[in-house]
């Protein structure tokens, strides 16, 4: 079996108080684990590095049902539903095919409805027969 020794960096003066709370386990150099660690650690907004085209930037006005998103998504904040951090780490974790598929707002979206119901705020059956009550008044206009 081979063990890799790293040089160990060199460590600041610590004052006998707060060398007591000092973790002393050694932990792996990531260097080690070669590419995949970097890929590990990667989360679906995370293109550094990546090939990438122009972004072709276009002003626009948001649509309402972005504004009311982006809306809902504060008011849940306000509530102590989630705070910022939770929000942004829940978009991020939607994963790579639903966050490159889905407009900004509708990230937000998703993750504002994956929130509500992983704490139990809203049942998924309440959920669907909203979204179905909501259909059918849209398919009568």
């Amino acid at each position: 079996m081979t063990t890799h020794n790293a040089p160990k960096p060199p460590q600041p003066a610590l004052s006998s108080k707060a060398s007591e709370n000092v973790d002393t386990r050694e932990f792996p150099n990531p260097e080690f684990f070669g590419s995949t660690f970097k890929e590990f650690m990667r989360t679906a907004h995370d293109l550094g590095g990546e090939a990438g085209g122009p972004i072709q930037l276009q002003e626009r006005e948001q649509m309402d049902w972005e504004k009311d998103t982006m809306v809902t998504c504060e008011c849940l904040a306000w509530r102590g539903i989630w705070n910022h951090t939770e929000k942004l780490r829940r978009v991020v974790d939607l994963g790579d095919k639903q966050y490159f598929s889905l407009p900004y707002a509708g990230r937000f979206l998703l993750s504002a409805t994956r929130a509500m119901v992983d704490k139990r705020l809203v049942s998924l059956a309440e959920l669907t027969n909203k979204i179905d009550e909501v259909k059918k008044r849209y398919e009568q206009k």
